[in-house]
């Protein structure tokens, strides 16, 4: 590639502000696309917006202002870039589950709007299958004028990161690479070459089941170890011990627990919404109601006390993400059955456990009648473990 060769990044969230760095690490220049004009002007005076992502904050003061710059300007980005990497928030309706394209749209339009001959997109957001193909081909062409896979070439590779440890994963993990031909295929494959482990599949939709199907394996097995869990209860078998005994080359049972998060209970919606499967379907009702399996086990705790404490807000340990936390279906089940609901969560302060979840801050552990562990929260398990027998410990964190 020559050394006028430049890959925008549109959407620097928790997965795109990590792809942007180690490309940019990586001796490519790199144009990071958000629409917060603040985050945009952090990363440029070397300011890292996710402190919590391990290696980040380390690359971003070692490219910024050099291989690695940010704007608001979407449309002068891709004017600007040879390759274009779509990582936008892709949501889905909590009523209809359904998906909402919009960001996606608008960030299509953007990069079509700019986009030249020769020019890569890839779309690295996941999404329902054929989206690369369909609805991204679509807007591409039309606000190109340009055809896609002949005039610019057009592939999904989608992410496969952990929040937390994104930088590794990077590295460590095969990046799958499917173009809606096999053009666009090798194109992106040579871009990813730079600075990934790009894996080639035969097209597109292939890339987006892919990592669709990853989500829904790990979505049906929690739902089984949350049916092995109650198994076991009925029993009187201790769960964790019983999961250990089992473990051998062919059995390893996922461990329980609420399904929270981008990505486990979003994407099976994305099959769902297409087709009967009646598996898959069975699996994310089992896996939402584990909220009110939860809630039981910590009202039979407190007896005739009101005051219930939830540990562990977001929607993983050392992640400070709201979106998809199971927590809220926790706070709305004891607010409905009249109790007072009460939060923390190391990545969180008092006046944001308030304004975020609603609810007021743990200040005193003894004064709740009980408490539900969500997540593997290391900083109280002190406190904890000193009030075991009135703690729900929803991962074993206390063992």
């Amino acid at each position: 590639m020559s050394s006028g060769f430049k890959v925008s990044v549109i959407g620097l969230g928790k997965a795109g502000l990590p792809l942007a760095a180690v490309i940019a690490d990586a001796g490519i220049e790199v144009i990071g696309v958000d629409v917060d004009k603040q985050r945009a002007e952090d990363i440029n005076s070397g300011k890292n917006p996710i402190p919590e992502e391990n290696g980040l904050s380390e690359l971003i003061k070692k490219n910024h202002g050099k291989n690695l710059k940010a704007t608001s300007d979407p449309i002068a980005a891709a004017k600007e870039s040879n390759a274009h990497i779509v990582i936008v928030p892709l949501f889905i309706d909590e009523s209809t589950k359904k998906p909402d394209f919009s960001i996606i749209e608008k960030a299509m339009e953007n990069v079509g709007k700019g986009l030249k001959k020769g020019d890569i997109v890839v779309l690295e957001t996941t999404v329902p299958v054929k989206t690369t193909e369909t609805l991204a081909k679509g807007i591409l062409e039309k606000n190109s004028k340009l055809k896609a896979g002949t005039d610019f070439y057009l592939a999904h590779s989608p992410e496969r990161i952990m929040t937390g440890y994104s930088i590794s994963r990077f590295r460590e993990f095969p990046k799958l690479v499917g173009g809606i031909n096999s053009e666009s295929t090798e194109k992106a494959f040579g871009l990813y070459k730079k600075f990934a482990n790009p894996v080639k599949v035969s097209n597109a939709g292939t890339a987006e089941l892919a990592k669709i199907a990853e989500g829904i394996y790990r979505d049906v097995n929690i739902a089984l170890a949350n049916e092995l869990l109650k198994v076991s209860e009925k029993y009187g078998i201790d769960f964790w011990e019983m999961k250990e005994a089992a473990r051998h080359q062919y059995c390893s049972i996922l461990e329980p627990g609420n399904v929270g998060g981008h990505c486990i209970p979003v994407y099976p919606w994305f099959v769902l919404n297409e087709m009967e499967a009646p598996l898959i379907k069975e699996a994310r009702k089992l896996n939402d109601g584990m909220a009110e399996y939860y809630v039981k086990k910590a009202i039979n705790i407190a007896g005739k006390g009101k005051k219930i404490g939830i540990v562990g807000l977001s929607y993983r340990e050392g992640v400070k993400e709201k979106a998809y936390s199971r927590a809220f279906a926790v706070i709305r089940l004891l607010r409905d059955k009249g109790y007072e609901v009460y939060g923390i969560d190391a990545m969180y302060n008092e006046n944001e456990i308030k304004k975020e979840f609603g609810i007021e801050a743990i200040k005193d552990f003894n004064k709740m009648d009980s408490i539900i562990l969500m997540n593997k929260n290391s900083e109280y398990i002190g406190k904890l473990k000193k009030m075991r027998n009135r703690v729900v410990d929803v991962k074993n964190t206390l063992k």
